[in-house]
């Protein structure tokens, strides 16, 4: 059934996979996003009869207002992400990240519908060889992670919701990132050939991001079964330290040298490994490996060498 999705900040990393992903399953589109960045991300489907675009900001609330009116599903992708960025504005981290979708949940009704990505870097230090469940307490460190948090805490209580809580995004789209951890990793590699890491030990967990867009499609297909509910999203067999993912990367750029240093903090503290077994459990599963998401990034690094791709 054709449904009208509202996405906030659509013209984004994530967006800009996910919006097209919608338009070929038939549903009408609208986008809201104020360009930050100057991007023209969402260039190949301007000429997609269902598709429309609303320069503006998720957090006025006459706009929004306007736009929810008409909203069938809305996926509230606008955001400050990663800690770096968030530290450098922590009123519009706090104003976009957690208050512009809790002035969302108030204007909608709850026959609509909310797809809701958060973080996994929520759970902050994990402890050792123990996986991160959707039970798990949830103890984020950085304001990125705080502001996700409540904004979860937000949509769930609102009732006609998912929230997909996302692992380390991967992968090339048409609005690229560069700062996100194995994107960066595998540019290192690829025009550097060298790499200076800290905190080699700490594990966390990955996805591709076009399997991003998949889960965000099977939560819309299975809404009725899956709402309510928080669910994480990430490869089952990658649980990866740092150095885990050096070396994975090495395997496909030979020459590529990493040392370890003994300085340097990462400001998420994400140390943890997280069990998919839920969401896998309502039938998805994802589609790219990592060697697989290794393998584009160095293709398309080909291609690019540009510092404006990135949200820091």
């Amino acid at each position: 059934m054709s449904q009208h999705i509202l996405v906030t900040g659509g013209a984004g990393y994530l967006g800009t996979t996910m919006v097209p992903k919608f338009l070929d399953l038939g549903h009408k589109v609208t986008v809201l996003d104020n360009f930050m960045f100057g991007q023209d991300s969402l260039n190949a489907v301007v000429a997609h009869p269902n598709f429309n675009v609303e320069r503006g900001d998720a957090r006025d609330e006459a706009t929004m207002k306007r736009l929810v009116k008409d909203a069938d599903v809305v996926v509230p992708l606008a955001a400050l992400v990663g800690a770096p960025l968030c530290d450098r504005d922590q009123i519009g981290t706090v104003t976009t990240n957690r208050d512009a979708v809790v002035m969302l949940t108030k204007l909608l009704s709850k026959d609509q519908r909310i797809l809701m990505p958060i973080t996994n870097s929520g759970y902050g230090i994990g402890e050792s060889g123990k996986f991160c469940t959707e039970e798990s307490p949830l103890r984020p460190i950085s304001l990125y992670g705080k502001s996700k948090v409540e904004a979860e805490q937000a949509v769930l209580e609102h009732g006609s919701a998912i929230s997909f809580r996302l692992a380390t995004v991967f992968g090339f789209s048409a609005r690229m990132r560069l700062d996100l951890l194995v994107n960066d990793f595998v540019y290192r590699a690829v025009k550097d050939r060298a790499l200076v890491l800290f905190e080699s030990h700490f594990k966390r967990n990955y996805i591709h991001i076009r399997d991003v867009a998949k889960a965000f499609v099977h939560g819309l297909e299975n809404f009725d079964t899956m709402h309510g509910e928080a669910y994480n999203v990430g490869l089952s067999d990658a649980n990866l330290s740092k150095m885990e993912l050096c070396r994975r990367i090495q395997q496909q750029v030979p020459g590529f040298t990493f040392l370890e240093a003994p300085i340097g903090e990462d400001p998420d503290k994400r140390d943890y490994i997280v069990s998919n077994d839920k969401i896998e459990a309502t039938g998805y599963m994802p589609d790219h490996s990592l060697d697989q998401g290794i393998a584009e990034l160095i293709k398309g690094y080909r291609m690019i060498s540009n510092s404006k791709f990135s949200n820091v």
